[in-house]
């Protein structure tokens, strides 16, 4: 395990790296992220904008949405894995929305996570994006790099989303998850990681 001064020298470097770094999902509102965020589970940010893409074009509110219907709704999705249940929980989530919060997505991370298909990581995640929240969303690349660089010895999701909201100084968790993502995504890769070109490798625990 890292102590404190390498963990704030891994995400300086970082900051130094990219000091804006932004979801890459693509989406033309902040209800459109939601829905985004959801069809991600289990699937790539690329798949999902490319999909999304014409799909935002036609609709790009709960009501529109709504009205392609379930089948519809598939017919933009079907290249995204799972896309026969996330279509069903987008039209519950749809609902849910307009019937009780008059179409305006909660802030409250509790009442996010009343809407189908919307767990806590990607209330995280929304939150985050859209108003800048420090919250960390642990998919399977925050997991990954989290454990290999020492940020945490975590078994479970939620035991690293604590551990790294405990660790990772307050001045840096707004932008921590992303840069753990883009780490983990183009760096520090599952099969192959590419720790010659790794800006923290001195400090890593793993260090392949």
């Amino acid at each position: 395990m890292l102590d404190d001064a390498a963990i704030r020298t891994i995400f300086s470097r970082f900051a130094e790296t990219t000091p804006h770094p932004v979801t890459e999902l693509e989406a033309p509102n902040d209800f459109c992220l939601l829905i985004s965020i959801v069809l991600s589970a289990q699937s790539t940010d690329v798949a999902v904008n490319k999909a999304t893409k014409p799909l935002y074009a036609m609709a790009s509110t709960p009501e529109a949405l709504l009205a392609l219907g379930e089948d519809g709704l598939k017919e933009y999705i079907k290249t995204i894995g799972l896309y026969h249940s996330k279509a069903r929980n987008i039209m519950a989530l749809c609902t849910r929305l307009l019937d009780h919060y008059a179409g305006i997505i909660p802030r409250d991370r509790d009442e996010l996570q009343t809407l189908a298909g919307v767990g806590r990581k990607t209330a995280n995640v929304w939150l985050n994006c859209v108003y800048g929240e420090p919250w960390i969303a642990v998919d399977t690349h925050v997991f990954r790099v989290s454990n290999r660089l020492g940020l945490c010895n975590s078994s479970t999701v939620d035991r690293c989303e604590k551990a790294l909201m405990e660790r990772i100084p307050l001045d840096y968790r707004t932008f921590a998850h992303h840069w753990l993502i883009l780490h983990g995504r183009y760096v520090c890769k599952a099969r192959t990681p590419l720790c010659s070109e790794c800006c923290v490798r001195d400090v890593c625990c793993y260090r392949a």
